[in-house]
């Protein structure tokens, strides 16, 4: 029930902290990996990981998922080679990291609009872009497809600025958590709900929501952001990868248009 195999996964931002643990997920469950990423060098680090683990077919290729032509170029690769394709995980995100040094423009007063057209492309575009040229292709599939895309508890409540303040900054020039991260996070979620019924018997599509990863994050930032969470902890990178198998695979297969939130009880309050 919870078995990949025969599966053809395409993975999107596969080179990133998430993504790679997606890759390793999927993986350990018998799939075969089509991993995208614009960053090549990183697909190949995650690539290697896998092939040293497990027996999966793994391709990777270098692609702009907020270009329809670099998209429908994988695509064509991903058929070629590994001959179908039966989920897709929208996984790629711009998630500028907190500078509590001088990030002031994160703030709204100072938002650059190409940091805004950037984070919109690449979360909700790309995400778009994937949907359609990888779902069309799913269609094509014997089995059901299955489109995962990957949202986050801040697509189903407010950041808490309160978490980035820094003493002795004055009010406008204390960092944020940029608007653009809550947006797209909650778009996702509403593009989730759109696939989940225009081909509702042939791909279902759900959101996964998870909460903050611990990567590299200070002491201080870990206690605030924990006091905000029943279970008092951050998440590891290695907390998600169940819940990727349990929504690719059969095991999930009533599940449609669902919004599964993982962080720890965080959304809870």
């Amino acid at each position: 029930m919870f078995s990949l195999e025969k599966k053809v996964v395409v993975i999107t931002g596969a080179g990133g902290l998430l993504g790679h643990q997606h890759s390793l997920a999927a993986a350990s469950a018998g799939a075969d990996l089509f991993l995208l990423d614009v960053d090549l060098n990183a697909l190949e680090v995650v690539k290697n990981d896998i092939q040293e683990k497990f027996d999966s077919s793994v391709e990777i290729f270098r692609t702009d998922i907020t270009s329809e032509i670099e998209i429908l170029k994988a695509r064509d690769n991903c058929l070629s080679k590994l001959g179908g394709i039966s989920c897709l995980i929208n996984n790629a995100a711009v998630n500028p990291k907190m500078d509590t040094s001088s990030r002031e423009l994160s703030r709204i007063e100072n938002f650059e609009i190409s940091e805004w057209d950037l984070a919109l492309d690449v979360g909700l575009k790309g995400a778009f872009l994937c949907s359609k040229v990888f779902g069309i292709a799913m269609l094509d599939n014997s089995d059901n497809g299955v489109i995962l895309n990957i949202a986050s508890d801040l697509g189903v409540i407010a950041p808490n600025q309160n978490l980035y303040y820094v003493e002795g900054k004055d009010e406008s020039n204390q960092p944020v958590k940029p608007v653009t991260y809550s947006v797209v996070k909650h778009g996702l979620i509403g593009l989730t709900r759109y696939f989940a019924t225009y081909w509702p018997t042939k791909i279902r599509c759900n959101a996964l929501c998870p909460g903050g990863v611990e990567n590299g994050h200070s002491d201080e930032f870990k206690k605030r952001i924990s006091n905000l969470i029943p279970q008092q902890r951050m998440a590891s990178k290695e907390d998600y990868k169940g819940a990727i198998i349990f929504m690719l695979s059969d095991a999930s297969r009533y599940m449609n248009g669902s919004i599964v939130n993982i962080d720890g009880g965080r959304s809870a309050w």
